[in-house]
């Protein structure tokens, strides 16, 4: 196995520990609020408020580390920064029931900084690619170790009840903040920062990586361009329509079944697993054949990026308009899965393009992006909370048809505005092999 497939195997199993450490604690807080047949619930007086408090407390630490862990990969390097927001996360899961035990207020203090230990990674990860990912490898590499995030998430939620119905909450916590721990030793054991560091790469894929590489040497960071820059608005655009829709069906979902489609909160969960299952799964297929088409048939970046963003937003926007339609049961189910599942194909468009618009600056860029992102996770519950006062099938049909719009709207400024080459303000660095010289 390649040294740089290795790099995207870590990868992968590292967005899927700390986003497994996200979400174990939406399982969790029923049992710890509710009891489970091995531990009756200590906090049964935390009101909805508090609860919902203690969730989302994280949203509001992650978004604020975006930025600087674009800043901090580049200047220390994206391996440890990586290492750090992953050891940071896993150490604040194990100390969740301690820190239940002191109160709720000390809970919510500790989610914020979780929040904020996990906010650097996804810029520290493209700054590692930015080193690892040859040209016409970037979507593959880059969507494998992102889907991580989603497989995560699917096996954690039934992991979690597992876990704490036979052993107690507390042990929830304590498996995956282990396991954490365990990927954090590989990973500081296995992966090097740059491809020069690794004494087991191949001098031919040393060749190959050197060639695609860029100079990092530049301390001062464009800003002025980067936020002039109409494909920058593009990436962040789609970015955030995105996960507009992914945090709306991520957070309401199980309700949505139980309102439309009579499940019982029980089965609404189970069958929630699984568009995030199919999204991750879309997604590793898109990356892989995005890159076919660039590598084998000669494709244009942008012809593909655009391609498979838009295409995936057109797609997700016409099945929730489906899925306001839906007469049936099944239907419904269907469709809201396709739509959720399609935004792998998004996510293959939007999530590689800062590598091919300024590759030395992608941290950065996935930095901002992924700050603004991060707000639709904070507004869309209000909105949903507004619109939707007794579930009936016209309010949730508003919701649907407002994500729909979101999407066309993201796929239309996308389509006018991406592109796939450096931008004029990134393109000034000397390859790094002739540095080497």
């Amino acid at each position: 196995m390649q040294r740089r497939h290795i790099v995207a195997l870590f990868a992968f199993l590292g967005f899927a520990n700390i986003y497994a450490m996200r979400a174990d604690l939406s399982v969790a807080i029923v049992q710890m609020t509710s009891g489970t047949t091995k531990l009756y619930g200590e906090f049964s007086s935390w009101s909805p408020m508090v609860q919902g408090s203690v969730l989302g407390s994280f949203f509001f630490g992650y978004i604020l580390t975006q930025i600087p862990g674009g800043f901090l990969s580049h200047r220390y390097g994206g391996k440890i920064v990586f290492l750090v927001g992953v050891f940071g996360t896993t150490v604040f899961t194990l100390l969740t029931p301690p820190f239940a035990k002191l109160g709720y207020v000390i809970l919510i203090i500790a989610r914020f900084v979780e929040g904020m230990f996990e906010g650097v990674t996804y810029p520290a990860m493209h700054v590692m690619w930015s080193h690892w990912a040859p040209t016409l490898e970037k979507t593959k590499l880059a969507t494998f170790a992102f889907a991580g995030s989603y497989f995560g998430t699917v096996v954690a939620m039934p992991l979690s009840g597992y876990i704490g119905h036979n052993l107690g909450w507390p042990f929830i916590f304590y498996f995956f903040g282990l396991v954490g721990l365990l990927w954090c030793y590989f990973w500081e054991k296995r992966i090097y920062d740059m491809p020069t560091s690794d004494p087991e790469i191949s001098t031919e894929e040393l060749t190959l990586l050197q060639r695609d590489a860029v100079s990092h040497n530049t301390y001062v960071v464009p800003w002025r361009f980067i936020f002039a820059s109409k494909p920058v608005w593009a990436v962040i655009m789609a970015h955030t329509c995105q996960n507009w829709g992914f945090y709306t069906m991520l957070t309401n979902l199980p309700k949505i079944l139980e309102d439309l489609a009579n499940y019982e909160l029980e089965k609404a969960g189970v069958v929630s697993g699984l568009p995030y299952f199919i999204m991750g799964a879309t997604l590793l297929w898109s990356g892989q054949f995005a890159d076919y088409l660039r590598k084998e048939k000669g494709w244009e970046t942008v012809k593909v990026r655009r391609y498979f963003c838009c295409g995936g937003f057109v797609l997700q926007a016409v099945c929730l308009i489906a899925a306001s339609l839906a007469k049936s049961t099944s239907f419904l189910v269907a469709s809201l899965t396709l739509s959720i599942g399609a935004g792998g194909f998004t996510w293959a468009g939007f999530s590689v393009n800062h590598l091919d618009i300024a590759p030395q600056y992608a941290g950065h860029l996935m930095g901002v992006s992924n700050t603004v992102a991060t707000l639709p996770g904070m507004i869309s519950p209000l909105i949903v909370g507004a619109m939707v006062l007794a579930g009936t099938v016209a309010e949730w049909n508003f919701i649907f048809y407002l994500c729909a719009g979101i999407y066309i709207i993201g796929a239309a400024f996308y389509w006018k505005w991406s592109s796939g080459e450096i931008e004029a303000w990134a393109s000034d660095q000397s390859p790094f092999v002739r540095e080497m010289q």
